[in-house]
């Protein structure tokens, strides 16, 4: 492979890393999973990159990547529920100006949220992530999982439909 032909992959790839990490991790609920998962991606995508067709969609390209590659994971094909991963000392190193009440109510959202999220079947939970979350387009989402883009908006609703509902549901027993 030639230097310029590793430049070029590498302009395109690298603003990748985080959202395909953040995807990793909810499909694997593991982060040490979800590093080696994107690490080999990226080998994957880097060895597969003279037959990507430039034109189509790189991000898309690289997202179907890892999931094709977490799915024939002995984890993927488990297809176990996942789980976000624990952030916990993370909060003391941001500085905040938000009173502690209001930061603990934003915190305890934020968790109802991922739970909602984590509950849902992994095809809703797939979907919900990349359109809501890494905010692709449906078509984007469509060429990701290989699926109708009338498909993607079917799912989409269903998933919020049901991530609505826990979140009622969950407030409601509160009160």
């Amino acid at each position: 492979m030639d230097e310029r032909f590793n430049k070029e992959f590498e302009q395109l790839a690298l603003p990748l890393l985080d959202p395909l990490y953040n995807f990793a991790c909810w499909l694997s609920g593991n982060p040490d999973e979800a590093r080696d998962l994107v690490q080999e991606t990226f080998v994957k995508a880097l060895k597969a990159f003279a037959s990507f067709q430039a034109g189509t969609n790189f991000r898309a390209w690289m997202f179907r990547i890892l999931r094709n590659t977490f799915l024939t994971s002995r984890t993927g094909l488990e297809r176990r529920n996942t789980s976000q991963q624990d952030e916990d000392g993370y909060d003391e190193a941001v500085v905040s100006y938000e009173t502690p009440e209001l930061a603990i109510m934003r915190q305890a959202d934020t968790e109802l949220v991922q739970v909602s999220i984590a509950r849902l079947s992994p095809i809703f939970q797939e979907v919900l992530l990349l359109a809501d979350i890494e905010e692709m387009k449906y078509q984007e989402v469509a060429e990701t999982l290989a699926i109708p883009i009338g498909t993607v908006m079917s799912r989409l609703a269903r998933a919020r439909k049901q991530v609505r509902e826990h979140i009622v549901d969950a407030l409601g027993k509160k009160s």
